[in-house]
């Protein structure tokens, strides 16, 4: 039976309004001006308004861009406009990351359809496509010069000071001149964020970046915080895992940083870091669509009062922060390094233990499959 003939129950094709108000997307029709004049169901839960409150309200009043140039883009109603991940923040509300596509009404001058896809909201934990984050973590590309400059600096001095101390506060010059280092490094790694290619993993021990994120804590605090209670609990016998030392290293440092301001206020604080194996827990690669186990994890858990939770679904996404001075980026890189290693990380909150923990697993070190075959000897 062709699509084209209707068939013997429906005679009649369905009217315009009714196949948009089946649509999954937001669907906005814009009068000039960029004003709201129709929105279907979807738009209307997308805005978290109803079109009777909405009418006649410009877009950017309800809608903020963070890239003025699109918004001055729109403006222009007699061009198609298409843009991927764009950054929005809904007028008191978090910011989201939409698809959208705009486009001319033909023979109504002025008028524009425009279309909203909501990533943030579709987006699982588990979906390791990596281009939510390229759009966001772009400020270190174009800041990277001005950091730089005041790293080599800092490394330079730190080099100076070195020849002049003792030799056992030598360790410390040392420490700073690692830092600067892995930070340059890490600014490094940020500016290709934007890029699909990942840095190459090797074999790393999991307790050196342990151990080197507790110094930097330590070194940046004066010495371990007396008032935290900082617990280690380190299984001796895992091997090495497949990752980056430096993401390691800047990942735990991120994860330990947030648990120890998170239970600061707390009568007893308590900050516990762990390593185990986790056995059982694997993915699917997107390239090659081979399973890869992740059975190595490691665990902060501190005794705060946790993520807001109405938050909590929305940690990992940019710009969602509950500091007051926070810009919301740390644990939105902290996942992009960890997915760069095929690792993944995980949230949960034990409310009848109060315990916060963040989750990390990562996959082994694998063994080298085209080994150096034994040469012959010579004749």
């Amino acid at each position: 039976m062709s699509l084209a003939q209707p068939t013997a129950q429906s005679t009649t094709l369905p009217a315009a309004s009714r196949l948009l108000a089946s649509l999954p997307q937001a669907v906005v029709l814009l009068e000039p001006g960029l004003r709201i004049a129709s929105l279907n169901p979807a738009a209307e839960q997308f805005f978290g308004q109803s079109l009777r409150l909405l009418r006649g309200t410009p877009l950017q009043d309800i809608l903020t861009f963070s890239d003025q140039l699109l918004l001055e883009r729109l403006d222009d109603y007699e061009t198609p406009v298409s843009a991927r991940e764009v950054v929005v923040t809904l007028k008191g509300r978090i910011a989201r990351r939409i698809d959208i596509n705009i486009a001319p009404v033909a023979d109504t001058p002025g008028w524009q359809v425009l279309t909203i896809h909501d990533n943030t909201a579709t987006e699982a934990l588990g979906d390791d496509s990596g281009g939510p984050d390229n759009a966001v973590l772009r400020g270190p590309e174009i800041m990277a010069h001005e950091i730089k400059n005041p790293l080599a600096g800092i490394r330079g001095a730190a080099q100076l000071l070195a020849r002049k101390v003792e030799e056992k506060d030598r360790a410390l010059t040392d420490l700073i001149t690692l830092e600067v280092d892995r930070i340059a490094n890490l600014i490094d790694r940020m500016q290709k964020l934007s890029r699909r290619t990942t840095p190459p993993v090797e074999p790393c021990n999991l307790h050196e970046a342990a151990r080197r994120a507790l110094d930097v804590l330590s070194a940046a605090n004066g010495g371990a915080p007396e008032r935290v209670g900082l617990v280690e609990e380190f299984d001796p016998s895992l091997p090495p895992v497949l990752g980056s030392p430096d993401a390691l290293v800047q990942v735990i440092i991120n994860l330990l940083a947030n648990a120890l301001e998170a239970c600061a206020h707390e009568e007893k604080p308590r900050v516990t870091i762990r390593t185990r194996f986790a056995s059982g827990l694997q993915l699917h690669t997107s390239d090659s669509g081979e399973p890869v186990r992740l059975p190595v994890e490691l665990r902060v858990t501190d005794n705060g009062p946790g993520v807001d939770p109405a938050m909590r679904d929305h940690i990992f996404e940019p710009f969602v922060t509950t500091k007051k001075s926070g810009q919301g980026l740390g644990l939105p890189l902290v996942r992009k390094l960890v997915r760069d290693m095929n690792g993944r990380i995980t949230h949960e909150r034990d409310e009848e233990g109060g315990f916060t923990h963040f989750r990390v697993h990562l996959p082994l070190a694998r063994e080298t499959r085209s080994r150096p075959t034994r040469r012959r000897p010579a004749a």
